[in-house]
This record gives structure tokens, sequence and C-alpha cells, in this order.
């Protein structure tokens, strides 16, 4: 009996896409909602960076390309490719959100969104932390994007990835306008049986 609902595919298809149209489908059946996105930030049309943004619209720097090789003043730098990771704002926002998952009104009948479970992310030991906690707490659901498979496994993707509570969507140009309803059934098929 699967518990949280997954989305992987190819960077750009559209997961945080269906992700955020999930979300105002929920909303709008009164399910209750908590968690961030990952968006990406341009400038002049070109991409600068990602940001994460909680559910209720709050916003802070996931990412940024570098300007100025050596810019990091001396910190400890996170990079993923041509993006420095700003682990403090990114943690600020997110780690938040986690401690209050499942203590508002018992926690029942509530999806808590977790985009993404990705490289940029996965820098944060307290992040791993809490989405192992989150993944084993019966209180919430969660619907969460991991990237697919590419070059060297990422532990905690891999343990998302093999959980049998957890049902994973992969998303593909083709499909990802009707995927979203097969979705929605499976969020709906979890709520029936979070307690």
């Amino acid at each position: 009996m699967y518990r949280h609902v997954f989305v992987t595919g190819p960077p750009g298809v559209g997961k945080t896409t269906l992700v955020q149209k999930a979300c105002e489908a929920l909303v709008s059946s009164g399910v209750g909602v908590e968690g961030f996105y990952t968006e990406e930030v341009r400038e002049g049309g070109r991409r600068v960076g990602f940001d994460v943004v909680t559910v209720t619209g709050q916003r802070g720097h996931l990412s940024r390309i570098r300007d100025v090789p050596g810019s990091s003043r001396g910190r400890r730098e996170y990079t993923v490719g041509q993006y420095v990771v700003d682990l403090p704002s990114f943690e600020n926002l997110a780690l938040p959100l986690f401690r209050n998952v499942g203590s508002a009104d018992g926690g029942c009948r509530k999806v808590f969104v977790i985009d993404e479970i990705g490289k940029m992310e996965l820098f944060s030991q307290s992040f791993i932390r809490s989405v192992r906690q989150t993944l084993d707490s019966s209180s919430c659901t969660i619907l969460g994007t991991i990237p697919i498979p590419k070059g060297k496994p990422l532990g905690l993707v891999e343990e998302v990835r093999s959980r049998r509570d957890v049902k994973l969507f992969t998303v593909s140009k083709e499909n990802r306008n009707a995927i979203l309803q097969e979705i929605l059934a499976a969020l709906q098929n979890c709520l029936k049986h979070t307690t």
C-alpha cells in the first residue's frame, strides 16, 4: 500500500508545473497543502538560478550562477554545474516547513510538497534527515519530485525510488497533460488511508 506519490522525469519536462496543478486541485477539493517548490529564475531570457518557493508564497534563493570566480569569501562553496547553492537561504526557508508538518490539526488529510529532492537540496544534511522522518511518519502524504538517474546515484533519491510505500510516476512531454488525473487519483487514495 503506497502512502506517498513522487514524480520523476528529465529536466524541463514540467514536473514542478504538474505538482503545482495537483496542489491547486487538492486545495480546491478541501485538502490542506504545505511544503515547497523549486522555480527557475530568469533574467533577460536566460536562466540565472533557482528559488525555493513555499506553498504560501514565501521565496528564497536556492542557487545562482556564479558571477565572479572565487566570490565565496572563504565559506565552503556548494556547486552544481555553474550554479552556487545558497545553503543557508534554502535551509532557513525549507526546514521550518518540516517542523510544522503533522503538527497542525492532527495532520491528517494533508499533502506535503517536496519539489525537489535533487542534487542542490541534498547538500543539506538536515534536509535529508527531515525528508526521511517525514517519509516514515504516518501523519501526511508526500507529493514530491526526484530527478531521473544520471551519473552517480544520489543516496536519498534511490531510497525514495525503491521504497514500497512510494508510487512513482514518470513524466514525459507526451504524457504530462494526461498524467495529472492519475497523480490526483493516487493522492486521493493515499489520503483515504492516512491516519
